[in-house]
């Protein structure tokens, strides 16, 4: 029911990462990387060595198609964007990179492997956060903190999830010379002042934010059958 693959992982035996063509793409390419057979809804229900093949397949499909700006990127929920309800990222080419990402300062929520995530002092909505590394680097896609990263993402979007429920989200990789990934949950709807001005209105102090998830405690996935 798919277009033909472009990648599958691991590369013998059953699959457990796919990547496959958009069929509705709205760029000359853009592939859907499809995170499991098993019909999960969300990226916090993947295992670390399945969220460990979806950073190889990021990187992977950049090695292959090395040309333009890879934009990689994560919907959940209608509200976020998402038309499918099975758990998957996709991978846009873009001609140029994307603005830069505001300058990062605020409350560290967790540390581990070499990554940190970041409660920005300015959020734009609440509970957004930017994962980066330890030691700012360029070049995501080629970096050995990436796997670590996105399960970072995965552990916070569980803490999200234990505080407020299942939350429609957004998450995206900026690659710029000091790369991050940031997570940006749909709580509340984007409106005029938003979107035409640019001001954003966050209701809960990043640092209280920080504080809630410090002290969550995801759920762990359940076992693939």
């Amino acid at each position: 029911m798919t277009p033909p693959q472009t990648l599958v992982l691991p590369e013998q035996g059953d699959w457990r990462v796919r990547v496959v063509p958009n069929l509705y793409p709205a760029f000359e390419r853009q592939e859907v990387v499809v995170h499991g057979p098993r019909h999960i809804r969300s990226i916090a229900e993947l295992a670390d060595e399945d969220v460990d093949l979806v950073a190889e397949a990021w990187r992977r499909r950049r090695e292959a198609e090395p040309g333009g700006y890879l934009q990689a990127l994560v919907n959940e929920g209608r509200e976020a964007g998402s038309t499918l309800p099975h758990s998957h990222s996709q991978l846009v080419w873009l001609p140029a990179p994307p603005p830069p990402e505001p300058e990062l300062e605020g409350d560290v929520v967790l540390e581990r492997d070499g990554v940190v995530a970041r409660s920005p002092r300015v959020a734009r909505l609440a509970y957004e956060l930017a994962i980066v590394p330890a030691e700012p680097e360029p070049d995501a896609l080629r970096s050995e903190l990436l796997a670590p990263a996105l399960r970072l993402l995965v552990e916070l979007v569980r803490r999200l999830q234990a505080l407020e429920g299942p939350v429609p989200l957004n998450a995206w990789l900026y690659d710029g010379p000091e790369w991050r990934l940031v997570l940006f949950p749909r709580l509340s709807i984007l409106a005029g002042l938003e979107l035409g001005a640019g001001v954003f209105v966050n209701p809960l102090p990043p640092e209280e934010a920080a504080e809630r998830l410090r002290n969550a405690k995801g759920r762990l996935p359940a076992a693939s059958a």
